[in-house]
């Protein structure tokens, strides 16, 4: 069951963790390479052989993309009162991401104008992750700052059994009016958004998580397109001090545990009589999970309970961690939260358990894991829109410059750029005046 660590095994605690970060298998990254060099190669038809490969369904390639009516007859098989709790969940996340919103701006000086543009990316590809398991959430979140951020084109893929089994997944999409919809998932699907099929045309971005083979193939076709990240597995540091709720923590680390069997959940607290008060509290409500082997094997492989001097001193150990969720029980939460510069999404107050940011709050729960909080935000409209530089100056602005500019190229050895500046001081004569006017 989950170990206690104390303040003095801070290199045994780190020691654990890092077995998380192991690469990607050889194995993976074969297979991966082989699917996408497939798909580049036989399209359509490679998609369709993979369908049946590994999902085991045979199609044809009509099949593949998901028509209006069929969509509406999915749709409608989906439960009632879960559509209209989605519709709660689409307004509060319109009404967070709409604030992300970036704007082109101008401004002048005598003689100069800079501005910067910003529009939105052409297409944007969706991997709505399939398994047992239907992520209504993933469409939400993925599609929502998409259509703010204005992208024109948004294609969403997941597995074809996905997309039978599970009619929430068709009445998310019916309620984001999503139109292109792909029965196709793996690495194939990403193959296919970022090189293009007969039936599947390209896109400029991919987004949205999957498994180990999904990871792999959105590493393998970065430059091809963007991509938003490489998510591992699901994680959680909860800082909790004497006094906070046994029952809550315990309740919050196993909603990461039953993730995966990969997925981490930490506890810093104070005092160790309480540390034991949550352990015993996770093993009682272990037994009436129904995904608890999954949620065992991540609390006895990657779980922790870390009892500190000071509690707020495990800020130091976030920051190192950077971690996915970090949920803060205390009477002076933001001291803590002053503290923590990395994480990817924090929550604070007995009543915000990381749930609510997973359906409902608004926020986007696509968020950084494994550590690249220290360089990755959440998804969010800023990752749908590009930016582009506009520069104008004047004939007297580039005269009162252009020799500042002239030595700068020079030192960097680009004559070329160089002459770009000075040519223009001399009205534009010919080439052989201009070399004898530097020899002089």
């Amino acid at each position: 069951m989950i170990r206690i660590f104390h303040e003095k095994d801070k290199a045994r605690f780190f020691s654990c963790l890092e077995r998380r970060k192991a690469a990607v298998s050889d194995d993976i990254t074969d297979s991966v390479r082989q699917i996408i060099s497939d798909v580049r190669q036989k399209g359509d038809r490679a998609l369709l052989k993979y369908a049946e490969k590994f999902d085991g369904i045979r199609m044809t390639a009509r099949q593949l993309r998901v028509r209006p009516q069929a969509l509406r007859a999915a749709a409608k098989k989906a439960d009632p009162a879960l559509v209209r709790d989605l519709e709660k969940a689409i307004f509060n996340i319109h009404a967070y991401h709409r604030r992300q919103v970036q704007k082109s701006w101008q401004y002048r000086k005598p003689g100069v104008v800079l501005a910067q543009r910003v529009l939105p990316l052409d297409s944007v590809g969706v991997y709505v992750p399939g398994g047992t398991a239907a992520y209504p959430s993933t469409v939400l979140m993925n599609i929502i700052p998409a259509k703010i951020a204005g992208v024109r084109r948004i294609v969403a893929v997941t597995p074809p059994g996905t997309f039978q089994r599970h009619p929430i997944i068709a009445a998310a999409l019916m309620e984001l009016n999503a139109t292109e919809i792909y029965l196709v998932g793996g690495a194939q699907a990403v193959a296919a958004l970022a090189y293009g099929t007969a039936t599947i045309p390209r896109v400029d971005k991919i987004v949205g998580p999957g498994n180990a083979y999904v990871a792999a193939a959105k590493r393998e076709v970065f430059g091809q397109v963007d991509i938003d990240m490489i998510a591992g597995p699901s994680e959680v540091v909860i800082l909790a001090s004497t006094g906070s709720n046994p029952r809550f923590i315990a309740a919050d680390m196993l909603s990461q545990a039953e993730h995966d069997e990969a997925a981490s959940s930490i506890c810093f607290t104070d005092s160790l009589p309480h540390a034991m008060l949550v352990k015993r509290e996770l093993e009682l409500q272990l037994e009436s999970l129904p995904r608890k082997e999954i949620a065992r094997k991540s609390l006895d492989n990657f779980g922790a309970i870390v009892v500190m001097d000071n509690y707020i001193e495990s800020a130091q150990w976030i920051n190192e961690m950077a971690p996915e969720h970090v949920e803060i029980f205390s009477s002076i939460p933001f001291l803590a939260i002053e503290k923590i510069r990395n994480a990817g999404s924090i929550f604070y107050g007995d009543y915000s358990p990381e749930a609510v940011g997973d359906y409902f709050a608004g926020s986007n729960h696509v968020l950084p894991t494994g550590g690249t909080a220290r360089f990755f935000s959440p998804l969010g409209v800023y990752h749908f829109q590009r930016k582009t530089g506009i520069i104008r100056y004047t004939k007297s602005e580039l005269r009162r410059t252009w020799k500042s500019i002239d030595a700068l190229a020079r030192a960097e050895g680009l004559d070329a750029h160089a002459l770009s500046v000075s040519i223009r001081q001399d009205g534009g004569g010919s080439a052989k005046k201009r070399t004898r006017k530097s020899e002089d």
